[in-house]
């Protein structure tokens, strides 16, 4: 080991975010040592919004995480204290599980797993610097004064990077409220030459329950048989609580417009881009003056404490503006306001910089995971952290990446969509995003991505073993229902396999459990559809298999516009699929770049090196 070093780790992890645990999980269970870096031991994986996994889209990549290998999954089955599954009402393509967990226990559970996995030191300390040679990352400085070495390096800093807090007219640095920025490490990245924005997130006010009057309220129960999110969870048999459906009024309305003025975001103090699907309460009132209400959520931190979280009531108003908002709702007009809510601005990297194994283009061996590509949200964290993890193992084994398209998952859409088009406000997933969102449900996940996760090392010989039987076990009953004609009978629309259930399991022998049984049935009834995707998906997969070389040079075609060719040298895309999926290139423009692919005079318009 080189005497500059103190320490010396196969992978370093900066931030023990979402990402973070996700991403140093990873590399330590493919064999890797691994040293995951966080600023306070204590708040690991803390939840610093609201303290719930999934919801629309986002529960696919929390199965898909778990499908992997991941670890966010079976920690909220083993905290969650209200499970819901959304959009049943709808076809199966968008159902999605949600649960509401208990902030501490998620912490206190997450730290758990990461501390029982061998290959893998948590550190307390902040990442300051970063040592690069010859293009390639090969350790980080630390505040301390020690250097660690590293043969790769996964930075997943969340809001951290040059973080500054607003709560009216107040500002002052930080991370998230109560711990302070990472502005050296900030500084650092932006002296390496990437582009950076500014992004900006946001919070609502707590409450004290016991300040509340809960008669005034709608209760929403959850779901009375939960949906796990691991593949590897048998049931969740934990009391579930309940939330409570609140409104805002005219009154909330009227102090908001006479103190909109106050506002960070009106008033020119916050100059970051905010997340336009989760727009705060003051943003809401402005841009939907003719709303006369608006929904909000109230929802409980955890079984040990008071606090309440009001979802939907993001903001970075005063705090006596904050006060008497909360008070203008019906049922609230006691509560007492544990923390105010609040907005940050911090640093993000335009993810364009960032190869599809999400690898710093111009920087070896350094990935970047979770907000610091300009995402929100816990599960686009993670299934970041998870897929930067994986390829910085594979980098360091040897082994081919691992790269994930748009038709095996959505985790595969996330990264796509980020690397070519980056991203000018926080990138929340949707369903609505996904071309072939039949084929990517959240029952067949494992089907999806298990084998890779196996083949990575990620998943184990037991959890191996029960997904191999599990695939049996569908196997006996889609042969059994195609030879017994009752898969016809389960193409109306009035025939369900809770009908055909007891009738399968006594014949065949076998207890297969809902779940796979509701999967098989989907299949079943859509299958037309299913066929005409796949048929799309074999096609986009020809755009994708035809390779650009990484010495192509595009400022050497004619035919393409300077904007076209500063694109593509940008985002350097490495198939003629994902050429096309860079905004403002054309289909002529892709055309040009095919019929040069073809022409062995290419080797002519070859860059060197």
């Amino acid at each position: 080991m080189t005497p500059s070093f103190h320490e010396s780790y196969e992978v370093v992890v900066v931030g023990a975010g979402h990402a973070g645990c996700e991403a140093a999980m990873a590399t330590a269970r493919m064999g890797l040592r691994t040293a995951l870096v966080t600023l306070n031991l204590d708040l690991i994986a803390q939840m610093s919004c609201n303290p719930a996994v999934g919801g629309i889209a986002k529960g696919h990549l929390v199965r898909e995480v778990d499908a992997l290998g991941g670890i966010m999954g079976e920690v909220t089955d083993a905290v969650g204290i209200m499970f819901r599954l959304l959009n049943t009402s709808r076809g199966p393509a968008v159902w999605s599980p949600r649960a509401q967990c208990d902030k501490k226990q998620y912490r206190i559970k997450m730290r758990q797993v990461l501390e029982g996995e061998r290959n893998l030191m948590i550190k307390q300390a902040e990442v300051v610097d970063l040592v690069i040679e010859d293009g390639q990352v090969r350790a980080v400085a630390l505040r301390d004064g020690r250097v660690v070495a590293a043969q790769a390096v996964v930075i997943t800093t969340g809001t951290f990077l040059n973080g500054l807090i607003h709560c009216g007219e107040q500002t002052y640095p930080a991370g998230r409220s109560g711990e302070p920025p990472s502005v050296m490490l900030g500084e650092k990245l932006r002296n390496l030459g990437l582009r950076c924005g500014r992004l900006k997130t946001g919070t609502p006010p707590r409450l004290d329950a016991r300040s509340i009057d809960w008669s005034r309220f709608e209760v929403q129960p959850g779901d009375p048989e939960p949906t796990p999110f691991s593949f590897r969870t048998e049931k969740i048999e934990r009391d579930q609580v309940v939330c409570h459906i609140a409104f805002t009024t005219e009154e909330t309305h009227r102090v908001l417009r006479e103190n909109i003025h106050r506002s960070p975001l009106y008033s020119g103090q916050i100059s970051g881009v905010g997340p336009r699907y989760c727009p705060s309460i003051e943003d809401k009132i402005v841009k939907f003056p003719d709303k006369a209400r608006h929904q909000i959520f109230l929802e409980p931190e955890g079984l040990d404490t008071n606090e309440i979280y009001v979802n939907g009531m993001s903001t970075s108003m005063p705090i006596d503006v904050q006060a008497a908002m909360v008070r203008s709702v019906p049922g609230l007009e006691r509560a007492e306001m544990i923390r105010p809510g609040y907005a940050i601005e911090y640093d993000s990297v335009d993810a364009t910089e960032l190869a599809p194994t999400l690898e710093v283009k111009r920087i070896r061996r350094l990935f970047l995971a979770g907000q610091i590509n300009g995402t929100s949200g816990y599960e686009e964290a993670a299934c970041q952290g998870i897929m930067a993890g994986i390829n910085a193992g594979c980098a360091i084994k040897g082994l081919p990446p691992v790269i994930l398209d748009r038709t095996q998952g959505y985790t595969g859409i996330l990264i796509d969509d980020l690397i070519n088009k980056g991203t000018n406000e926080p990138y929340r997933m949707f369903t609505s995003r996904a071309e072939f969102r039949l084929q990517l449900r959240i029952d067949n996940a494992d089907q999806r991505l298990t084998p890779i996760g196996r083949r990575v090392g990620l998943i184990g010989d037991d959890a191996w073993q029960r997904f191999c039987a599990k695939q049996e076990r569908m196997a006996r009953v889609r042969q059994f229902l195609n030879a017994s004609a009752l898969a016809q009978r389960l193409k109306r629309p009035e025939v369900t396999i809770e009908q055909l259930a007891p009738e399968l399991r006594e014949k065949l022998g076998i207890e297969v459990k809902m779940l796979e049984l509701k999967a098989i049935e989907t299949e079943i009834k859509y299958a037309g559809y299913l066929a005409q995707q796949q048929k799309h998906i074999e096609q986009l997969k020809k755009a994708e298999s035809r390779r650009i070389p990484e010495s192509f040079a595009f400022h050497g075609l004619p035919g393409l516009s300077r904007e076209v060719v500063e694109k593509l040298e940008r985002v350097r895309p490495l198939t003629l699929g994902q050429a096309g999926r860079i905004p403002g290139i054309t289909p002529a423009a892709l055309s040009i770049i095919n019929v040069y692919l073809d022409l062995p005079a290419r080797r002519g318009l070859m860059a060197d090196g």
